[in-house]
């Protein structure tokens, strides 16, 4: 199924050929119908000769209703522009032409009408070498030119005949099963509810499914599917929809809000795009001016920032970063429309080649500027390449998201990648939630890793790491993703991880001072083994660094926050506790005390410690054996 709109000047004959064509007057409007005027957009329907249906959306023609034109085009697959035989190429014509051109619409009937009105074979011979001189620069350069009469009902078999031809060579648009119905129009039908209508792109729609409307974000359920008034359980990709939706009220919605599958798109406020000025702007735009923003079905007003230069003239290309005053949605690929706000004129237009910029750009970045002209032109793999650049560290379902290609470019180019290890994945399956990074991001993530940990060991040479929630607060990033990396380290062997994380080559060395300090407190330990020196003696012997050192090291046993012993005397003495407990059956903090000649102090610290470390339990006032 396809989609066709009609452009061109008011009172071009547009709306009275839709209904020659199809027996439908588009004009909903009584007002419309009234001033024999289009002012909001219109919708009729078509079925060819080989079968194909056919919708079609209707646009205003007068320049007080442009941008209510902007709403219904953008989800065309062809256009036909409507140009009157008894006055010819018109200021709409020319606008109309050259959003069309923006927008990338290469596929177009130019459609001469009221030829009963100019019955002079010189004067249409005359208008066609106008019309061909205006397409010259545009992608409609080669469009065919069929001459109608709606009137006296001449030329209708012809235009359904070329257009047929049209669409037969037009490529259907890809599926990425991630559906988007950009609303253009929102209404209440009495026994059914709220009712929203648009283009559907990018997958299918199906009764019963979950819903979301973005940017507001509410969620809802589809009763019901119309497509040209026939009800469907299944809307396909470039249809013409209506959605009957449950859970959400009409006022709640409004034109240019977007329907979609929950959890598949974010809403944004920054976009980074290419823009196409038109040749014949008024002025030229500055870094920092207020336009119109035009995508879909939305509009939107924005700030915009200039990239690579203060000032883009008539007829310039630059990349450009918007600063959108509301959230809307909008992805990789999209064309869209500026307007200037005032005086009211359309500037230019282009791609969207980023719908969720990491940060606002330096603006004469030379690697922003080579990364976004990548995006625009590279092939698939150098696109998903700078997607995943973009990114940083991303799942593999957001790289896919926001590369845009379609499942068969993604597979191939992500293969391509990872093979060339360009991609990094970081985790050991391929499923959608995995997290990838490029490998020149991730070596700038594990650069940052390696070097927080290794200042540490420079700070406090004596300890064995860097703790592990110290590290995670350093690095900053979500938790899962700090644990994928973290993980992926330690496989590799560049990073280890005991109570501490560490470098595997890092090691406790004592100076020559700390030695003898050490070996001058071992001294007192081995006098007295069984009733050593409290902890804070210790501390003052050596410090509270080296201690911790001996501790982390083993070589001492603290058994609780006051008490330490030797590791040979803590072994010693857990063996003659094990052994007495065989002979016995258990063993009491007495017998502990009287078998090492020491106080209820220090056995009692023991055997609490040997019960935390399951050695031991508490049986009544006495021990026995785990």
């Amino acid at each position: 199924m396809r989609v066709i709109g009609t452009a061109g000047h008011v009172d071009h004959g547009k709306s009275t050929l839709i209904e020659a064509l199809t027996g439908i007057h588009p004009d909903r409007l009584k007002e419309e119908q009234a001033r024999e005027m289009t002012i909001e957009l219109g919708f009729a329907w078509l079925t060819l000769p080989n079968g194909e249906q056919v919708g079609i959306v209707d646009v205003p023609g007068h320049r007080d209703f442009i941008e209510n034109m902007l709403a219904g085009i953008g989800g065309i697959d062809a256009a036909l522009l409507i140009i009157a035989a008894d006055e010819g190429i018109m200021p709409q014509t020319k606008e109309h032409l050259a959003i069309l051109d923006l927008l990338g619409i290469s596929s177009a009937l130019i459609v001469l009408t009221k030829t009963d009105l100019a019955s002079d074979l010189s004067w249409l011979e005359l208008l066609e070498t106008d019309i061909r001189q205006a397409l010259n620069h545009t992608a409609l350069k080669d469009s065919p030119i069929i001459k109608v009469s709606a009137k006296n009902k001449t030329g209708l078999n012809s235009l359904i005949s070329n257009l047929q031809s049209l669409l037969e060579n037009k490529p259907h648009r890809p599926n990425l099963h991630r559906p988007r119905l950009p609303i253009d129009r929102v209404f209440s039908m009495s026994g059914f509810g709220t009712v929203v209508t648009g283009t559907l792109s990018d997958g299918e729609l199906r009764v019963g499914d979950e819903i979301e409307i973005l940017p507001s974000g509410l969620k809802g359920r589809i009763r019901g599917l119309q497509t040209h008034k026939k009800k469907e359980e299944v809307a396909s990709a470039g249809s013409r929809t209506a959605v009957n939706i449950s859970g959400i009220e009409t006022d709640s919605i409004q034109r240019g809000d977007v329907l979609v599958h929950p959890n598949q798109y974010q809403a944004t406020r920054r976009i980074d795009a290419k823009l196409n000025l038109l040749k014949d702007i008024s002025n030229s735009v500055k870094h920092g001016d207020e336009v119109k923003f035009f995508v879909g079905a939305s509009e939107g007003v924005a700030t915009l920032r200039l990239l690579g230069t203060e000032e883009l003239k008539a007829g310039e290309t630059g990349w450009i970063q918007l600063e959108l005053r509301e959230s809307i949605l909008a992805v990789c690929g999209d064309k869209y429309i500026l307007r200037r706000p005032s005086p009211s004129e359309t500037l230019g237009g282009g791609i969207v080649v980023d719908h969720q910029p990491k940060g606002r750009h330096k603006r004469f970045d030379e690697n922003i500027l080579r990364s976004l002209e990548s995006l625009s032109h590279g092939s698939p793999a150098e696109v998903l390449l700078e997607a995943t650049s973009a990114l940083g560290i991303a799942s593999i379902k957001e790289v896919k998201a926001k590369s845009r290609l379609d499942a068969e470019q993604f597979e191939k180019a992500f293969e391509e990648l990872i093979s060339n290890q360009q991609i990094i994945l970081l985790e050991g399956n391929k499923n959608l939630d995995s997290l990838i990074s490029s490998a020149s991001e991730f070596e700038k993530t594990k650069a940052k890793f390696l070097e927080l940990v290794g200042d540490y060991h420079k700070q406090y040479r004596l300890r064995s790491g860097i703790p592990k929630e110290e590290l995670k607060n350093k690095i900053k990033l979500p938790a899962k993703t700090f644990n994928i990396i973290l993980n992926f380290l330690i496989t590799n062997h560049e990073l280890r991880i005991t109570d501490t994380v560490s470098k595997p080559e890092h090691k406790i060395k004592f100076d020559e001072q700390e030695q003898l300090q050490i070996q001058k407190l071992k001294r007192k330990l081995e006098e007295n083994p069984y009733a050593t020196p409290s902890v804070k003696e210790c501390q003052a012997e050596v410090g509270e660094e080296i201690l911790n050192a001996l501790i982390e090291s083993d070589e001492l046993i603290a058994v609780s926050p006051d008490v330490l012993f030797r590791k040979k005397d803590f072994d010693e003495m857990v063996e003659k506790i094990k052994l007495h407990i065989k002979h016995n059956g258990q063993i009491t903090l007495a017998e502990v005390r009287d078998i090492f000649s020491t106080t209820r102090k220090y056995a009692q610290a023991l055997l609490e410690y040997l019960d935390s470390i399951q050695i031991t339990v508490r049986k009544e006032d006495a021990r026995v054996l785990k």
